[in-house]
């Protein structure tokens, strides 16, 4: 098991230093790889781990390369301008993914006669194909998966298992959604009428763009009118709500616990990272980013970094942060200046009772 540096290098342009015989097993990370492991460098922050690691070959990113000579002497270092998509890529040859299973309408599924299903297509036990749904070519519905009626599938699209399209959903090509998420689901909106809460209905849909990443247990809500929108190339994690008539542009990251409320719109490259809650109506502007746990109550400037409950500029609140961490110092001396404060006011009024005295003794 496992490639020779050699046979990895193949068709890769790089410039190695050390043993290019040395058989490589497996991968990891710096501090955890053993001698007949590959791992790599990327930054400045774990060139600093290289020399406390037992990796027997490392990828290092070319421009690292500098006093690098006494680690050629540990180990096979292979020097490229891309550390991480060259160990990627060297990784997908160590452990090869499964082949894609070619299983064909598996007879356990059901599909409706009006749906209709491009070429190439697996359809696995015990999913689901509703009433005029359309399917393009090279898709995997694998065991569980609902699509219902009339949605609309497109090419190379993969829904893992557990995974719910409601009724009249849109999917673009080379999309892919993950276990147990749910495309299309009512959003959480009520009338309160006569003490109750009424259901407000939700005639719209949602339309996911090409090239999606939706994660597991992740929910997308239908609009009420129009459509919910996810766009182009947006990677959603796991454990994400989109709420109704949301409207996500291009090329977005929402890590895992990401909360949108109603109608919240975004521009292009657009991050938020774990946690993050915003509130209805607020839009996100072009390439700006939440940090972790931030709430977004009010529109985000485009390029902007935030962060914070409520989010705040990101150099506005650590300045905050630092204040706090100054208020122990500041309540002790504060103590101290009360305490001055009253010793200096007793002096004052011993002196001036004095005065008093001395000045009714001489009447």
């Amino acid at each position: 098991m496992g490639l020779t540096v050699d046979a990895l290098i193949t068709e890769i342009s790089c410039e190695v230093v050390g043993d290019t015989a040395l058989h490589i097993t497996g991968v990891g990370t710096l501090d955890k790889a053993g001698p007949t492991e590959l791992a790599y460098v990327a930054d400045k922050e774990n060139r600093k781990k290289l020399s406390a690691s037992r990796a027997g070959a490392v990828v290092v990113n070319r421009d690292l390369a500098a006093d690098l000579s006494d680690e050629a002497a540990e180990r096979t270092l292979i020097f490229v301008e891309d550390a991480q998509g060259t160990f990627l890529a060297m990784l997908a040859r160590l452990r090869p993914p499964r082949a894609r299973r070619q299983v064909g309408i598996s007879d356990k599924a059901h599909i409706d006669s009006s749906a209709q299903i491009g070429k190439n297509v697996n359809v696995h036990p015990g999913a689901y194909v509703g009433e005029d749904v359309v399917i393009g070519d090279d898709c995997d519905l694998l065991p569980g998966v609902c699509v219902s009626d009339g949605c609309h599938i497109g090419n190379r699209v993969t829904l893992h298992p557990r995974a719910v399209l409601y009724p009249d959903i849109e999917i673009g090509d080379d999309v892919i959604i993950h276990a147990a998420a749910v495309v299309g689901a009512d959003g959480f909106g009520y009338r309160f009428i006569d003490g109750r809460h009424e259901r407000i209905p939700h005639f719209g849909s949602v339309r996911i763009e090409n090239d999606v990443e939706v994660g597991a247990c992740t929910t997308i809500d239908r609009a009420v009118i129009g459509e919910t929108v996810i766009g182009e190339g947006t990677k959603l994690d796991n454990l994400v709500i989109i709420a109704h008539n949301c409207e996500l542009g291009k090329h977005n990251i929402m890590v895992s616990q990401v909360g949108m409320a109603g109608s919240v719109t975004t521009g292009d490259y657009v991050v938020c990272a774990g946690q993050v809650g915003i509130a209805d109506h607020v839009h996100l502007g072009t390439g700006c980013t939440l940090g972790p746990k931030s709430g977004a109550t009010k529109d985000i400037p485009a390029g902007e970094t935030y962060i914070g409950a409520p989010a705040q500029p990101v150099v506005e609140t650590m300045k905050a942060v630092m204040s706090q961490k100054k208020v122990p110092e500041m309540r002790k001396q504060l103590r101290s200046l009360e305490r001055q404060v009253a010793k200096l006011t007793s002096l004052l009024q011993d002196s001036t009772g004095g005065d008093n005295n001395t000045q009714e003794a001489a009447a």
